[in-house]
């Protein structure tokens, strides 16, 4: 069970509809009041409850301790179309859904979330079962076609976390075909899956950084998740 927390008096700073921060500490306005999703902490402020967004089960919520900018510019804004690659079992699907879709769906977002494991498929069925505009599929991230069917417009922004070799191929190819002028592109980075020469992460991580920035992305900024997720950067682009 989740820790819960009373007040009935709003905390933090409102950053956008269904975000508070905390110092450092992101918190989603619970789209299943009641209910949480992996053990998260909840919290009563003014009429709504909130859950903690744990940035060490998450790289997203890593991401936002970590951005040398303003935390919601790596986030979708209430009401996006958004495609996630590599959903894994909900965790971080659980809150761009509180902060895209809300209760019942009443912001009217659109989230599409992508795994090739059946186990991890069957987390995000229950959890959609609650949560209107989630809508899971079992796929491969590199199979443009069956995702197309669910995006029939282009997304406002982009996540992926596939740990596959290509994971810069798999995302510029789904960067190409989703994702609309203006919207942004979030890549996690595992060193360890991508094929490299061996000169070390480091020189792995800025070849990759030199590589988006000639795809024609802007690259936006790259984020270092040590401490958090071991191995890993968050790169931050943009379609232009």
């Amino acid at each position: 069970m989740a820790k819960r927390r009373g007040s009935r008096r709003p905390f933090g700073k409102e950053m956008m509809p269904g975000l508070r921060l905390q110092g450092r500490t992101a918190w989603t306005e619970n789209a299943t009041p009641g209910q949480d999703v992996y053990g998260e902490t909840l919290r009563r402020g003014g009429l709504e409850e909130w859950r903690r967004w744990d940035p060490r089960r998450s790289k997203l919520g890593a991401g936002l301790v970590r951005t040398e900018n303003e935390e919601i510019s790596l986030l979708p804004k209430a009401g996006s179309r958004v495609l996630y690659l590599g959903a894994g079992h909900g965790t971080t699907v659980s809150h761009l859904h509180d902060i895209v879709c809300g209760a019942d769906n009443h912001r009217g977002g659109r989230l599409v979330a992508v795994d090739l494991a059946p186990r991890c498929l069957r987390d995000l069925n229950h959890l959609a079962r609650s949560r209107p505009g989630l809508i899971p599929l079992l796929a491969d991230a590199r199979k443009h076609s069956m995702i197309a069917a669910l995006m029939p417009y282009r997304a406002d922004w982009l996540f992926q976390d596939v740990a596959q070799a290509s994971q810069v191929d798999i995302f510029l190819n789904a960067c190409e075909r989703f994702l609309r002028t203006g919207g942004l592109g979030l890549f996690s980075l595992k060193a360890a899956s991508e094929r490299w020469d061996g000169e070390g992460e480091r020189a792995l991580f800025d070849k990759v950084a030199t590589r988006l920035s000639e795809s024609g992305l802007e690259l936006v900024e790259n984020i270092e998740l040590a401490g958090f997720e071991e191995h890993h950067m968050l790169f931050v682009c943009r379609m232009v």
